[in-house]
């Protein structure tokens, strides 16, 4: 840290993001990508775009907005795109909460929250899951004067909860924002997604993402569904800011991934299961594994430490997740990967094991 570095700022902690290692034949099952490459169609849509890439983007992001809309049965005014989800969660955070209006969030979940809380001078209000990880969605009915956000399904648990039950957290809170995000629901069961609400419940904001379920993580995409009322205040942030956030090239991208719902249906059943068989084998081998609406496994095993299985398996070119953090830190979390990736991790752990 420099001596020019803010000091309102010096004891910030940034997100540790699952390391990014470029290095031949290895098995990266550590950052929730998806292992099978984008739409067919994208590389064309993204060619297409070349020779106009001396003029800005559209601010509006029109067409983004328009394939997003069309696909999750709403307005293109209710759609506002950003870099990944994770803008997204800050515009709204910015939008909705100060110093006298705390963002409320479980204990165990997306460790980007906290990190936006401290940057932005946000209050935070922890309600801790229960012991088996699950959410009490009691807990969050009435928090007046919060923001409220939940990951639904949670990270890193793999756990989600029905948008019925969901529901009654945005009904008993009408005077706060409730934020759901959902970067992982497409893997998820049907009627999980709260997206059908939002017509319903003006103080709604859903958020997802292209980086997992549209094959796009490298694209930086993500977009919100709220009311346009809301969806204005954000874009106030926005414009503010960053107007032109989203580049030619990643818009032209998610329009094309988002079109093709063929090869998303396609890529989303692989990858269930290849999950569902995983799963099972790590059971035969002594693991506790939860049940997964994801595309990774949250596990835990008696048998060795955790972290000394994390670090072998690393010695052996296979990346995946391990927390240290409390409550937490005897758990692994597994992205799923491709058939042959999971053979190969299933084998490694069998012999670490032995």
């Amino acid at each position: 840290m420099s001596r020019y570095f803010t000091s309102t700022l010096a004891t910030l902690e940034p997100y540790t993001p699952g390391e990014q290692l470029k290095i031949p034949n290895l098995i990266k099952l550590n950052a929730n990508e998806n292992p099978y490459p984008p739409a067919p169609g994208v590389a064309a849509a993204v060619a297409a775009q070349v020779d106009g890439l001396r003029l800005y983007s559209d601010l509006t992001e029109a067409k983004l907005c328009a394939a997003i809309a069309k696909q999750c049965g709403v307005r293109p005014e209710n759609v506002l795109c950003g870099n990944g989800s994770d803008e997204n969660l800050l515009l709204a955070i910015r939008a909705f909460c100060d110093g006298e209006h705390p963002l409320a969030y479980a204990d165990i979940t997306y460790s980007f929250y906290p990190v936006l809380c401290d940057l932005l001078h946000v209050p935070s209000k922890i309600l801790p899951l229960e012991a088996d990880f699950s959410i009490d969605l009691t807990k969050y009915y009435g928090l007046r004067g919060c923001t409220i956000v939940i990951a639904n399904p949670n990270a890193p648990t793999s756990l989600a909860r029905s948008a019925a039950e969901l529901e009654e957290v945005i009904r008993r809170n009408p005077d706060s924002i409730v934020i759901i995000d959902e970067a992982y629901v497409d893997f998820a069961p049907a009627g999980t997604s709260c997206v059908p609400l939002v017509e319903k419940y003006p103080n709604l904001i859903v958020t997802q993402t292209f980086s997992k379920s549209r094959n796009l993580a490298g694209a930086r995409l993500g977009f919100a569904i709220a009311d346009p009322a809301l969806i204005a205040d954000m874009n106030r942030v926005k414009f503010s800011y960053s107007p032109y956030n989203i580049n030619s090239l990643s818009e032209a991208a998610g329009a094309a991934a988002m079109e093709d719902t063929a090869y998303f249906t396609k890529t989303i059943s692989k990858i269930c299961e290849t999950r569902q068989h995983t799963a099972a084998r790590l059971r035969d081998m002594g693991f506790t594994v939860l049940d997964s609406a994801t595309n990774f496994l949250f596990a835990t095993t008696d048998r060795m430490p955790c972290a000394d299985i994390f670090r072998r398996l690393r010695e052996r070119g296979i990346l995946i997740r391990y927390f240290s953090a409390p409550r937490i830190d005897n758990w692994l979390r597994i992205t799923i990967g491709t058939p042959e990736q999971m053979q190969a991790l299933l084998a490694a752990i069998g012999e670490i094991l032995e």
